[in-house]
């Protein structure tokens, strides 16, 4: 049987897409090993956001061709989409397929024999304007499930390629979301995370039934809408969103959550900057002043919520005074974590023409500060839940008689292993931190997720 690994970089969004990847090569017999092993085949998935894309990109090559030097290598992605004349230069490199053709790579390629003086480099004949459908598991464990239902972004946020390697924003129609929601739910599968490029840009249309189901017609459905509709599905499950820009963040979406416990009390929302000039340079849809509202708005209404944070430093333009702008901002705001990037210049962005460039050693510095910051608010966070009562998603997983897992409001925790616990909501109370992981005492097991201890 041939055998075919895969590396992916970047988002939850790509690893849904190298996912669905995986199953044409499945659907042909092939066994997908990991990628430190001999395979005949490699894959790798590329990010256009990673920093020293070409580099990593060589390495990752390099690891495959030493595992095995006969092993025919294909690079896909943003990066691939966005800089193939790179990755053709390559060696050992054999196919570099665009962002739509990674979709239908046994389309372009009939047999996976390695060239020695050739590389296969698909150019993209189609728009990036027709939408895929994915979905990966978190690693082995079969509790969550990240879920594309949204790719591509209208957004001109002047420090990203996205859009240009994703194209505009397009979206699942509903009741394929629905019946891919079923299946999941079927395949038993708690924990249903919605991912895509810009998840709160979801827009379709719902043909001949409206959400409310007063009259029938075409109907422009929202974020909203479809999670009410994926919402009237019967089982015991949890809706998580991955991401969601904080001007799509709205009314609604929060009320949703704060009603019904099957909606995660936990919300990922990008800012960027606590400065409002360099979010004008970034070219952002909000100002701090927007953004501390929606904070304190969304803490208010939602119980245990948790917040987490995108935030970029070393921008062009970003002065002393705006990062520590940007470091009390966020030291300020009720929120329990950060992820902190370091900007790096990217080709065909207006940042990278911006003056103003920051010094790579004062860069490093601010993201120290960012990061230290981060671990701070996430231990506060922790302390906060401790006596409190959650309720829990247990893994697979047995780490030396441990067991861990995730409460809806994203508050890693351990216990006791028990067989019986997995893949189980359980009512639990969070008894103490330890470092990034609380101790949680079981309280009991749940069949129904319509409670109020979330």
């Amino acid at each position: 049987m041939s055998k075919v690994a895969f590396h992916t970089l970047g988002c939850k969004l790509n690893f849904s897409e190298t996912s669905t990847i995986g199953e044409q090569f499945l659907k042909r017999g092939y066994s997908v090993v990991d990628y430190n092993e001999k395979a005949d085949v490699y894959v790798i998935n590329t990010c256009t956001v990673t920093d020293n894309a070409d580099k990593e990109c060589r390495q990752i090559v390099r690891r495959a061709l030493k595992n095995n030097p006969e092993a025919y290598i294909i690079v896909t992605g943003c990066y691939a989409q966005l800089r193939p004349d790179e990755i053709v230069k390559i060696d050992g490199v054999d196919a570099v397929l665009g962002s739509n053709e990674k979709f239908k790579l046994f389309e372009y390629i009939n047999k996976f024999e390695k060239q020695k003086l050739s590389c296969i480099h698909v150019s993209p004949t189609e728009k990036l304007d027709e939408f895929n459908s994915s979905f990966s598991t978190d690693g082995n464990d079969r509790t969550r499930a990240f879920f594309k239902v949204q790719d591509g972004c209208d957004y001109k946020c002047s420090f990203c390629t996205i859009p240009l390697a994703r194209g505009k924003s397009r979206s699942a129609k509903p009741d394929e979301v629905i019946k891919e929601f079923n299946q999941l739910l079927a395949a038993d599968f708690k924990e249903i995370i919605l991912t895509g490029v810009n998840v709160g840009d979801y827009t379709s249309t719902l043909n001949g039934i409206n959400v409310e189901q007063e009259h029938e017609q075409d109907q422009e459905v929202d974020l909203y809408a479809l999670l009410r509709k994926m919402l009237t599905v019967q089982g015991n499950y949890r809706i998580r969103i991955s991401s969601i820009e904080p001007n799509l963040l709205n009314d609604e979406i929060l009320d949703l959550a704060a009603s019904d416990s099957r909606m995660c009390n936990h919300f990922h929302i990008p800012l960027q900057s606590g400065s409002t000039k360099i979010l004008k340079l970034m070219q952002r849809r909000y100002k701090t002043d927007d953004y501390k509202n929606l904070i304190y708005k969304a803490v208010e209404k939602i119980p245990n919520l948790a917040i987490g944070v995108d935030v970029i430093i070393g921008f062009p333009g970003e002065t002393e005074e705006d990062f520590l702008e940007t470091y009390a901002f966020l030291r300020d705001l009720p929120i329990s974590y950060l992820h902190v990037f370091t900007y790096s210049e990217r080709p065909n962005t207006k940042a990278i023409e911006m003056p103003g460039e920051v010094d790579h050693i004062e860069r490093k510095k601010r993201s120290s500060m960012l990061r230290i910051l981060s671990e701070k608010k996430k231990h506060e966070f922790y302390q906060s839940m401790i006596g409190k009562e959650l309720i829990a998603l247990f893994e697979h997983e047995d780490h030396n008689g441990v067991m861990k897992g995730f409460t809806s409001n994203y508050v890693r925790i351990k216990a006791p292993f028990n067989s019986e616990l997995i893949n189980k909501f359980v009512h639990v109370k969070i008894a103490e931190v330890d470092e990034n992981i609380c101790t949680a005492e079981i309280l009991l097991q749940t069949e129904s997720k319509k409670n109020s201890l979330d």
